[in-house]
């Protein structure tokens, strides 16, 4: 019995695994932070037989609660990716699952690989009106890369969407994927619409470093870059200070930045209630938005998700708050679960790659639903 996470995004600390009934692992903590949530790992072991893996001391992780009630995710072909029979004690998530074959990969969430990533940067680039701009370089040399899709014109809205500042939440460049797939896609009302009014720009990894790295939450030296929109920096947030010079340069009149949840079981936004310029007209905006996109899909809603910041306390460090205030725009986060969606269970799969690519493609409607409306 073999367990190793010396590949893309693999993060894993091995206690003890002599007994197939007994392996005890730990999760790594992000480079120089003390963030840890992300897992991901492969057992090589006979098939057929029960493997209980404990992964311990998760009472100390980034996000304790969003243990109660998760099942990790396994593949053997790492691209179907199942849920496996979970139980979180308080202090320990305990893995039950019978291998059906020898090699089994474990995950957190379903990876989104580095390769993966720079196939859909190609991808796209091919396809007709998509231009990729190369912004600089990460701490650890790799490209910060933004998609340009449409012709800029005078009159045209300028629209913003990132994903994954925080690495581990691979659904937010799954979502991304799907979106892309629609909007280059020549033969799609809602695309075709879409790009004679407005310019997309869309940086679809904004942390290649973490993610590389199998972090969950910061950069490749411990950097919370959804802290980092006031003063970023070259020497500790790079990511952050090249796409915020470009949006400076371009300009911006909506930004959406994906995320996922680790607690919620459910898809929902959250805007900028708290900041200093919030207005009747970036009310009307938010309302619009979330109107179209829940007649769109059942998997939105608008019931559950974060507490709204009172007028002027909002954490102004933060990209969907600065980003609104700074170009007095429609600016939102949206958060996806690591779970499922409880209103629309699935015990197979819980929210899944698939459902992240359907709602990106479905958010270009809500997008269009408001894209006139934007100045």
């Amino acid at each position: 019995m073999r367990i190793s996470s010396n590949f893309d995004s693999g993060n894993i600390q091995v206690i003890a695994a002599q007994e197939p009934e007994n392996i005890q692992l730990r999760i790594n903590k992000d480079n120089q932070s003390d963030f840890y949530q992300w897992f991901h790992f492969k057992l090589d072991s006979p098939p057929f037989i029960n493997h209980k893996i404990t992964i311990q001391a998760l009472d100390t992780s980034a996000y304790p609660d969003g243990w109660k009630g998760y099942q990790a995710v396994a593949s053997y072909d790492r691209d179907e990716w199942f849920r496996v029979e979970c139980e979180f004690d308080g202090q320990n998530l305990l893995i039950d699952h019978t291998p059906e074959h020898d090699i089994t990969y474990f995950a957190y969430f379903a990876p989104y690989s580095y390769e993966r990533h720079l196939d859909l940067i190609g991808w796209a680039q091919s396809q007709f009106d998509c231009r990729i701009q190369h912004l600089g370089e990460t701490l650890d040399g790799r490209d910060m890369s933004l998609l340009v899709i449409g012709q800029p014109e005078e009159g045209k809205k300028k629209i913003w969407i990132t994903a994954r500042q925080h690495p581990g939440e691979t659904m937010a460049e799954w979502l991304v994927e799907g979106l892309l797939e629609r909007l280059l896609d020549e033969e799609d009302g809602v695309a075709k619409s879409l790009l004679d009014k407005a310019v997309f720009y869309v940086v679809p990894n904004m942390n290649p470093d973490g993610a590389v790295r199998g972090h969950l939450r910061t950069n490749a030296v411990g950097i919370n870059l959804n802290r980092e929109w006031q003063a970023p920096s070259m020497d500790k947030s790079p990511e952050v200070f090249l796409v915020l010079a470009a949006m400076d340069k371009i300009g911006v009149d909506l930004f959406l930045d994906v995320h996922g949840d680790e607690a919620l079981p459910y898809n929902f936004v959250a805007g900028c209630e708290g900041n200093p310029n919030y207005d009747e007209r970036l009310a009307s905006l938010e309302n619009r938005f979330k109107d179209a996109f829940a007649l769109t899909t059942p998997e939105f809603q608008d019931v559950y998700g974060y507490d709204k910041d009172e007028k002027g306390q909002a954490n102004m460090t933060v990209a969907c708050n600065a980003i609104g205030h700074r170009f007095d725009c429609l600016a939102y986060t949206l958060e996806m679960p690591f779970k499922d969606n409880a209103n629309l269970p699935d015990p197979a799969y819980g929210w899944s790659p698939k459902r992240c690519k359907q709602f990106g493609e479905d958010m270009l409607v809500a997008i269009h639903a408001v894209a006139d409306q934007l100045r």
